[in-house]
């Protein structure tokens, strides 16, 4: 079965990214990197996670104005990593830069996906910041313009994916965060749903980040998230 599971490496020492991913590997086998852990061991924990044989979800969200992007997307597209977001709010252009840089690298590049609405966002969150629909339209409206962009997917919440995968198709990856199992704490997630839920959604991957990372023995809670997907 194709890995479905990425575990998010929120930590922030290389001392505490080893002893996980010493527990974690093989079982899992894609682990996300973001701001916490990146800037503590860099391009350091990347390798680390390359050599063990695993593969890197590099989570920076990159936002920018438009020729930024296509530098710094230039840059990770020769990098051996899996996949790397930008944010979709950054508008199409910037999008369709992120794309253009990675042309010439067809063969074998990383993913290139969008954040469309991080999944701590409510409705009210979208009123403050100036969106006027609801979240499930928003987010299929950035999809949309992602994939036109020309990028490989998006980040969305589970509950956005139906609409997501019947406007842009079944080929277009979702991955979706905000997954928490039955009886563990939302903490400052507010769209979120089960492991199953998601894929039973159509969610191409699931990030999880504290509901293993934090537990007594992640190993058993990841093989847990592993039996339900």
């Amino acid at each position: 079965m194709k890995e479905k599971l990425i575990v998010a490496l929120d930590v922030d020492s290389l001392r505490s990214a080893r002893e996980l991913l010493d527990v974690l590997y093989p079982t899992v086998k894609i682990f996300k990197v973001g701001y916490q852990l990146f800037l503590k061991g860099g391009w350091k924990v990347v390798k680390i996670i390359k050599n063990l044989g695993a593969e890197v979800f590099l989570d920076l969200k990159l936002f920018d104005i438009p020729n930024t992007i296509f530098m710094a997307s230039a840059l990770l597209a020769k990098e051996d990593i899996f996949m790397f977001n930008v944010h979709a709010l950054g508008g199409f252009k910037m999008m369709l830069e992120a794309a253009r840089a990675a042309k010439s690298f067809e063969k074998k590049r990383p993913l290139i996906i969008a954040v469309t609405l991080l999944t701590s966002f409510d409705n009210e969150t979208l009123t403050q910041i100036g969106l006027k629909k609801n979240l499930k339209e928003e987010a299929i409206k950035l999809a949309m313009l992602a994939k036109r962009a020309g990028l490989d997917g998006v980040v969305a919440s589970p509950k956005e994916v139906q609409g997501i995968k019947q406007s842009c198709g079944r080929d277009f990856v979702v991955v979706c965060p905000g997954i928490r199992p039955k009886g563990v704490s939302k903490d400052d997630q507010k769209r979120t749903s089960t492991p199953a839920e998601a894929i039973a959604r159509g969610a191409d991957y699931i990030v999880v980040g504290r509901p293993i990372t934090q537990a007594k023995n992640p190993l058993v809670a990841a093989q847990k998230i592993k039996e339900q997907i």
